[in-house]
């Protein structure tokens, strides 16, 4: 989220509607994440809620990537940035720059923000799973 923030609100780069869905799962695998120090007998399920979370962002990153690269169409109208600008409402409606869905506004060795959001993210997951799976203390709670 860091990445996604900072590419934002320091790098410029406004995200999409679809951008926003990508962050949802992560928020919540943040707060699950947290939950999952506090709340010691339910620590191992929330671990591998937090990992689902994050697969979820990785899946909604994938189908991003492949709307931007015109595999196939989105299911979203375009976003804009209204109300980011401040001042008066019909100026911050007037000079919102729209924000295109199926164009990627940035990329790292070919890939797209979805892209990476898309391999960090299912990559991460499945690092989680399979470090879960290996630990000897959670052998009760496999799925």
């Amino acid at each position: 989220m860091a990445g996604a923030l900072g590419s934002q609100y320091l790098g410029g780069l406004y995200p999409c509607e679809m951008c926003m869905w990508q962050r949802w799962p992560h928020y919540a695998a943040i707060v699950v994440a947290l939950l999952s120090f506090v709340a010691k007998p339910a620590r191992v399920p929330l671990i591998w809620l937090a990992a689902l979370l994050i697969a979820v962002s990785g899946a909604i990153g994938a189908f991003h990537a492949g709307v931007e690269y015109g595999w196939w169409e989105g299911l979203t109208r375009c976003a804009t940035t209204f109300g980011a600008s401040g001042g008066s409402t019909l100026d911050s409606i007037m000079n919102a720059p729209l924000i295109r869905c199926d164009v990627a506004p940035w990329h790292f060795l070919g890939i797209s923000l979805a892209g990476w959001n898309a391999i960090v993210s299912l990559g991460g997951a499945l690092l989680i799973a399979v470090l879960m799976r290996k630990a000897p203390s959670n052998r009760d709670w496999r799925p």
